[in-house]
Formats: C-alpha cells, structure tokens, sequence
C-alpha cells in the first residue's frame, strides 16, 4: 500500500461532531498537526469527509 501524509489546515471549532471525531482517527487533534498513514479504502473515505480541513499529499 501507498502512504499519504495528512496535515490539518483548519480548526475543528463549529465542525460537527461528526467531523471532530473524523479528524480524531486520522490522528489529528491541532492544527499542523502531521500523520503517516497507510491510503486503505477507509482511511481515503475518511480523508473525503473532512477534506476542507485537511492537505493531503501522496508518498513515494
């Protein structure tokens, strides 16, 4: 599996909860706050729903 490197951009105040606790398990509690992970099929879904806060970049 390729790796993509998350970083949240934006706050999560006003968010629904449903997107904090996206942000969540990604890894992701500040703001610049950076994470690895693995782009399974889940993790790409979850990046999609929160996608306005976040810069994704892909890993060689």
């Amino acid at each position: 599996m390729k790796k993509i490197k998350i970083t949240q951009l934006k706050s999560t105040i006003g968010r629904t909860e449903r997107q904090k606790k996206t942000l969540k398990a990604l890894g992701l509690t500040k703001i610049n706050a950076v994470k690895e992970v693995e782009a399974t099929p889940q993790v790409m879904g979850m990046v999609k729903k929160v996608e306005h806060l976040i810069k994704v970049e892909e890993l060689g």
